[in-house]
């Protein structure tokens, strides 16, 4: 009912989240009428909305936060409830710029693949006809399988802000490696695709729920922000615990995470022992190195170099643990180091360089990893 959300308003806003970045609160399937209106509108729940969606977007932006809501191109929405067909584009993009809504996830069920390679690229029209500013998230390629030749990615970035590739993620590990295993398996596609104002969205992080280890938690974050992903929690925040908001709080990952360059990074390293190593380049010549173990035994030690990771010779970096905070100076790309990482863990680097090579910083660009 609209309490939630304006109970998670008041969390978002006074619990450090806002200024954090974390803005948009949004709306699921499920929140309007089983009917529209005579006029044909989309109204909400009378009973679980009855201030309406206007009066939640009012409160909502008056705590400097923003207001999500959910469509659904098809006869109906995944729940049942009205969707948004062909005839009806226009007129949905129009009520939710009069309610105030600054996001809107299109979904796709109950609508064929002509409807949805039509309607998706309507309601970008519509939607900026409207004159406000709305977030578009698409699960338009998740309906498509979510690779060429169905989907046209270039096509894709002039139409959506995000877009759904692949599954629901579930309250389970095994969804989280599901999904990971996805997207790393298919990174040559996906990869060049996203960057400022086009994402791929590999779903919603579960941290403080009843599904991730704390170290599993751990890794859903690190991952997330490897892969460029938008940071869209779906967990209750008046009861969320210490530890899970400190993950979903911490500043440096944050950091990365919303990096102005928005380059997704890729797998590197997959090893026999089963850790994986991620990288993703950053500004400033800066890089984010994710140390991931798939192993469920025992801690693992693992030894490599930045010259392995294929990182510029002869340059010099200062490194800062991501969780822990804890910097090591002076590392140079041939020395040898070990990082130790708990089973379904992560240890998570930001590095930056200190110290150049000889030869021209843009020679050497051209051979840094990413």
């Amino acid at each position: 009912s609209e309490t939630l959300f304006y109970e998670m308003a008041d969390r978002l806003a006074e619990d450090g989240w806002r200024d954090l970045g974390y803005k948009y609160i949004n709306i699921d399937d499920c929140w309007s009428a089983k009917q529209r209106d005579a006029a044909g509108r989309l109204v909400p729940d009378p009973e679980r909305f009855p201030r309406g969606i206007k009066a939640l977007a009012d409160y909502v932006h008056a705590r400097g936060l923003k207001l999500g809501i959910y469509g659904d191109l098809g006869i109906l929405t995944c729940g049942g409830y009205p969707g948004t067909t062909l005839d009806r584009v226009e007129q949905d993009a129009q009520t939710f710029a009069e309610w105030g809504v600054d996001m809107l996830k299109l979904d796709g069920c109950y609508s064929s693949g002509e409807e949805q390679a039509k309607g998706y690229p309507e309601m970008a029209r519509a939607l900026n006809a409207t004159g406000r500013p709305i977030v578009y998230s698409c699960s338009w390629p998740a309906y498509q399988g979510g690779l060429p030749p169905k989907v046209n990615y270039t096509i894709l970035a002039e139409v959506c802000n995000l877009w759904r590739n692949y599954d629901d993620i579930q309250d389970s590990w095994d969804s989280v490696l599901s999904i990971l295993d996805w997207f790393f398996a298919n990174q040559d596609v996906l990869q060049p695709v996203a960057g400022p104002g086009h994402w791929n969205d590999p779903d919603m992080l579960i941290i403080g729920n009843f599904g991730l280890s704390y170290e599993q938690s751990r890794s859903q974050m690190a991952l997330w922000t490897v892969m460029a992903a938008p940071l869209l929690m779906s967990t209750d925040l008046r009861t969320i615990s210490p530890s899970a908001k400190e993950i979903l709080q911490n500043r440096l990952m944050i950091q990365i995470n919303q990096d102005p360059l928005g380059i997704q990074g890729r797998r590197i390293v997959k090893e026999k022992s089963h850790i994986e190593v991620f990288l993703r380049p950053l500004s400033q010549a800066a890089s984010a190195l994710v140390f991931f173990s798939r192993r469920t035994d025992t801690p693992f030690v693992y030894t490599t170099s930045l010259a392995k990771l294929h990182f510029p010779e002869a340059t010099v970096y200062e490194v800062q643990d991501v969780y822990s905070g804890k910097i090591i100076s002076g590392l140079k790309t041939e020395d040898s180091f070990s990082v130790i990482i708990n089973p379904t863990g992560v240890v998570m680097w930001y590095l930056h360089p200190t110290a150049l090579p000889a030869q021209p910083w843009h020679v050497v660009r051209q051979q840094a990893p990413g």
